[in-house]
């Protein structure tokens, strides 16, 4: 059952504020992270050069400082993936955005697939830190979408993501849906890649997503904020 959103609050709290374009300046993340701490978002994801740079500057507040893993294709050995999500949850991370092994997924290299998923899992939770699995659905038919969500399930992986934004398209209703039937309640699913407006998050959220990735935080929130003051007395 969808809960409905009645506070400014419990939008922000859907929010993962991202931060990985590759022409960011420190200066640009800085802001970006300063903004996350004005909001009170979920979360914050960054480059891995930029986790030392998050951690400082949301320490002490209440956003989760994330990164991202194997970006942007997941083409990157598990090792070194494993490697890579170990340096950061060092030095802070506490979200690992994660994207599943797309040329392994395509390949019907399910087994790869399982076991990557199943050390990374095992790596986060151990430090305390969520794992999101990104699919990177553009590329995806819909049985290879299917098999992944009950992939990402059977190594018990917090969320599951549609897209990075690098891939020719970014999130669509239909794979929301799709990926909603066939994940358990306990995995949320984030949608990411092209939300930029207010009605495209609540789009998103009465279509199953727990998170929405976006860079256009402060025009969705501002709007909500706007949407929920009171009518001026007459």
């Amino acid at each position: 059952m969808i809960v409905p959103l009645t506070t400014g609050e419990s939008l922000a709290q859907l929010i993962d504020h991202r931060l990985v374009e590759p022409e960011l300046t420190d200066e640009q993340v800085i802001e970006g992270l300063e903004l996350a701490r004005r909001y009170h978002i979920a979360s914050a994801s960054v480059r891995p050069c930029d986790i030392d740079l998050a951690v400082r500057t949301l320490q002490g507040g209440s956003v989760r400082a994330g990164a991202v893993c194997g970006f942007p294709h997941g083409s990157q050995n598990t090792a070194t993936k494993l490697y890579e999500a170990r340096d950061l949850l060092r030095r802070g991370a506490r979200e690992i955005d994660m994207v599943m092994a797309i040329s392994k997924l395509l390949s019907r290299e399910f087994q790869h697939v399982q076991m990557e998923l199943l050390q990374m899992s095992e790596l986060c939770h151990k430090e305390g830190a969520l794992l999101k699995v990104t699919l990177e659905n553009a590329y995806l038919t819909d049985e290879l979408k299917i098999i992944a969500c009950r992939c990402a399930e059977r190594a018990e992986v917090d969320f599951v993501a549609t897209s990075t934004g690098f891939a020719p398209t970014g999130y669509t209703l239909g794979d929301i849906v799709l990926m909603r039937r066939h994940l358990p309640e306990e995995i949320g699913v984030e949608a990411a890649g092209g939300i930029r407006t207010l009605d495209q998050a609540l789009e998103v959220y009465q279509a199953g997503c727990t998170r929405i990735g976006t860079a256009s935080t402060a025009a969705i929130l501002d709007e909500w904020q706007a949407r929920l003051a009171p009518p001026p007395a007459a």
